[in-house]
């Protein structure tokens, strides 16, 4: 058994000006968003341990904004807020692939 249930992993690289990366796209905003949701909706409590990190350049630059979930290693791309709202429900409360934002 894990200490965590889930481990949501953020891309949140900035490269150089001109280069294609997550934090392009507000990737770090958006990380503390879900943070924020996942804290605020009690999913980051015993009994349902959901943990949302930032991560380094994952090398996916060209697919992002892009985050993973784990342990079922689901890679998604969002645009905005309600995108993430959508994998928040889906995925993390209810277990369901979110497969229009996968990639």
């Amino acid at each position: 058994m894990t200490y965590f249930d889930k481990h949501v992993f953020f891309c949140t690289n900035q490269r150089e000006p001109g280069e294609a990366c997550c934090n392009n796209f507000g990737a770090q905003k958006m990380r503390n968003y879900v943070k924020d949701r996942v804290k605020a909706l009690g999913l980051s409590t015993e009994g349902n341990r959901i943990r949302i990190n930032s991560a380094g350049c994952m090398d996916r630059c060209e697919e992002g904004p892009v985050l993973v979930v784990y342990p079922e290693a689901v890679w998604y791309t969002y645009v905005d807020e309600s995108d993430l709202d959508e994998i928040i429900t889906e995925h993390l409360q209810h277990g369901r692939i979110v497969e229009r934002l996968k990639i």
